[in-house]
């Protein structure tokens, strides 16, 4: 089975590749020769993961699959979410997004969040989403150097590493993008 990833996230497509099984061939969007940016204009993460899904299906004709995945914060009423790539504006800079969250967060108790992953497969002209959760804390400095996006300063519940402090393995076992990413997997061998 060949299914295109549709990402041009270098960070994510490792990931994936890392947990999806050798006999499902993953195909990026550089191998169909998709170089445009994918339209993420829907408000909510699974609204984009879809809209992604659905542009390659049509556009490109692949079996394919999409995630969108987001950072809600409880004490900013789930802020940044879908907004969680360009936070701190338009040139989605990984950096600039943490320390404005840092800032946003300056003086709060509550610092509780949940990475929520969402993939939407468009498999055989039927779409099925799939949404993996992770609950934890933002910490009030970054940490490790690992991973990518908000990963150093997301600490998962039970744990007192950061995301960016851990071994892909174990972030992919206990991770929102691991969780979605097994449902996928159990779907696609069902």
């Amino acid at each position: 089975m060949e299914l295109v990833f549709a990402t041009n996230n270098l960070n994510k497509l490792k990931e994936v590749q890392a947990l999806i099984p050798i006999h499902i061939k993953l195909l990026s969007l550089k191998d169909i020769e998709c170089f445009e940016d994918i339209p993420e204009s829907e408000d909510t993460i699974e609204g984009n993961a879809k809209l992604k899904a659905e542009y390659i299906k049509t556009n490109y004709g692949f079996d394919c699959f999409a995630d969108d995945t987001g950072l809600e914060v409880d004490t900013l009423n789930g802020a940044p979410g879908v907004y969680s790539a360009r936070y701190a504006g338009a040139q989605r800079n990984a950096e600039d997004n943490m320390n404005k969250l840092l800032v946003d967060l300056i003086n709060k108790e509550n610092r509780n969040a949940q990475f929520k992953t969402v993939i939407a497969l468009h498999l055989n002209n039927k779409l099925q989403t799939f949404t993996g959760i992770c609950e934890g804390t933002i910490t009030k400095t970054k940490h490790g150097e690992n991973g990518f996006g908000y990963d150093p300063i997301f600490k998962p519940n039970n744990y007192k590493a950061t995301f960016a402090e851990m071994e892909l393995s174990l972030k992919n076992s206990i991770g929102h993008r691991g969780k979605a990413v097994k449902q996928l997997v159990d779907f696609l061998n069902s």
